[in-house]
């Protein structure tokens, strides 16, 4: 809001209609940042077994290893996965109507309307092949009851959008489970951000994947290191050293 006003009011000022730009008094309430929780190897352990048999368990592995937002992930739909070349298109996310009594979902352009195209781990696509099966199983349970007029990759037993509210009491079911109750499910795009850094991904490619407007705003979230990333940092140095004293 104060961003809004600021810049008429300072027009204002210039045309002589104000003495001062009231605006500039205003004291901007301290953002604080909620400091993200990532998934460390042995977390990401503890998270596979403890998903294993969930009806929602590809889509929070899906989410895990290729940290797509989550109206990206819901938002997907048939068309955009590749199983030749094994790619992804993010074109769309999913949303729900926000007028009052109407509950319908459709799909709305990202949130800065740049579709990409991803190449996930073969690991993903098998997960994705597994959906596939899995949705057409459940198609003929539902019968002449199923519906899935947007195509979506992730659906509900009758084919229509998830409820964020059931993702939200499976995962938290899950991150209990794994003595971790305060993990979001966002916390999982955050996990496989570092996961690649840490893995030697460069940040133009991690950007890339995550959607981000710019490099430097993915180095801007994801540019510090873990305590993990510091020892592997020093393992490194260490074996370096090493190599120059044995010459």
């Amino acid at each position: 809001v104060h961003r809004v006003l600021h810049k008429p009011l300072q027009h204002a000022v210039k045309l002589a209609y104000l003495r001062n730009n009231p605006a500039e008094a205003c004291e901007l309430p301290r953002v604080v940042k909620r400091e993200m929780q990532v998934l460390d190897d042995d977390s990401s352990r503890a998270f596979l077994r403890a998903v294993q048999g969930d009806p929602l368990a590809r889509i929070f592995l899906v989410d895990l290893f290729t940290g797509l937002r989550q109206g990206e992930l819901l938002g997907l739909t048939w068309d955009c996965i590749d199983f030749v070349a094994g790619t992804v298109t993010v074109k769309h996310q999913l949303q729900q109507a926000q007028t009052k009594g109407d509950f319908s979902y459709h799909l709305a352009p990202l949130k800065n309307d740049r579709p990409r195209t991803i190449t996930p781990a073969a690991y993903v696509m098998q997960l994705f092949k597994s959906q596939r099966m899995y949705q057409s199983e459940t198609r003929l349970r539902a019968g002449e009851l199923w519906e899935n007029a947007l195509n979506l990759v992730f659906t509900n037993e009758m084919g229509r959008p998830l409820n964020r509210r059931t993702i939200y009491k499976h995962f938290k079911r899950i991150v209990a489970a794994i003595g971790a109750p305060n993990l979001r499910f966002h916390d999982l795009r955050h996990s496989y951000a570092v996961a690649s850094i840490r893995g030697g991904d460069d940040i133009k490619t991690v950007q890339t994947n995550l959607g981000h407007a710019t490099a430097a705003f993915t180095l801007d979230v994801y540019g510090h290191t873990t305590e993990q990333m510091k020892r592997e940092s020093a393992a490194r140095m260490d074996a370096y050293i090493q190599s120059l004293s044995a010459t």
